[in-house]
């Protein structure tokens, strides 16, 4: 199949790679000419501009840093530039209303069209075991489905346009609530002069076991190996949790929704990012 992949950052690019190993030929467009080399050297087709990267795809596949740059690239390069009858696959995450709008303007003009934000870092990106959280109508998601699995380990259908964003911005919240807790436990566990590893092993089969504890642990040498082990580097950037409560608390806000465990996140991530925005966020335990 003839794929259009427009993003070929951290995560693009890895997921653009994947599909090419796939079997699809995958048409590739970035502003970063190093991102392009990297594609190029992937064995994606490179161009230098997005509109003609989609002028013969069967398919869109876009991973874009916020929803502003999203609906201008698929108002003034994808749609109606891409052929019709092409499915359109936005892979960014972005505040619901733009999905919703997006995906009614590219229906509007005869396309299938599905938001599907993913769960997983670069490591899953580059590995193919993302999970996607997709938004859409069934006869979209059907098609859509066949491309994400190349790049994926689940591939879940989240119901109506929007609902893949909402999905994604939903759990994310949870997992910072969710670190933060665990970073909180295992800081008062070290000043009550508890050992790390002795907490972890009582904790991770009670009632406090949770991911961030027994898959993402944030104190170093404790449980699997995660970015703590590497003086959190690589994994998910505190920045990247920071944008998705923001995106959270704007959609809680819209939808009446009562989040106060979420405000509190996000206003310890927006004091944390401020300057380690770079640092996994489970380095959010250096506060304690």
């Amino acid at each position: 199949m003839k794929i259009a992949f427009i993003g070929l950052g951290n995560m693009g690019g890895g997921m653009a790679a994947n599909l090419v190993k796939a079997g699809h030929d995958v048409r590739a467009f970035d502003l970063s000419e190093a991102a392009l080399a990297a594609a190029k050297d992937a064995g994606c087709t490179t161009f230098t501009a997005a509109s003609e990267a989609c002028a013969d795809a069967e398919a869109v596949v876009s991973m874009l840093p916020n929803g502003a740059i999203v609906k201008s690239v698929y108002e003034n390069d994808v749609i109606g530039t891409a052929p019709a009858g092409a499915v359109l696959l936005d892979c960014s995450t972005i505040d619901v209303a733009t999905a919703r709008e997006v995906i009614a303007s590219a229906q509007g003009a005869g396309y299938d069209m599905v938001d599907a934000p993913v769960s997983g870092g670069i490591a899953a990106a580059n590995g193919g075991t993302l999970t996607f959280m997709v938004g859409g109508t069934q006869e979209a998601f059907a098609r859509a489905e066949v491309i994400l699995n190349a790049m994926g380990k689940a591939v879940i259908h989240a119901g109506d346009a929007g609902n893949g964003q909402a999905a994604k911005i939903c759990n994310n919240m949870l997992l910072a609530v969710q670190m933060i807790g665990t970073a909180e436990a295992f800081s008062m566990a070290d000043k009550l002069g508890l050992d790390a590893q002795t907490f972890y092993d009582i904790s991770s089969v009670s009632s406090g076991q949770c991911w961030s504890m027994t898959s993402y642990c944030p104190v170093p040498g404790v449980g699997p190996q995660s970015p703590s082990d590497n003086d959190y580097q690589g994994g998910f950037a505190s920045a990247l949790m920071l944008k998705d409560l923001r995106l959270a608390m704007e959609a809680a806000g819209t939808s009446g929704a009562n989040t106060p465990l979420g405000k509190h996140s996000q206003e310890i991530y927006e004091e944390f990012a401020a300057d380690n925005g770079g640092l996994d966020f489970s380095a959010i335990i250096k506060t304690l």
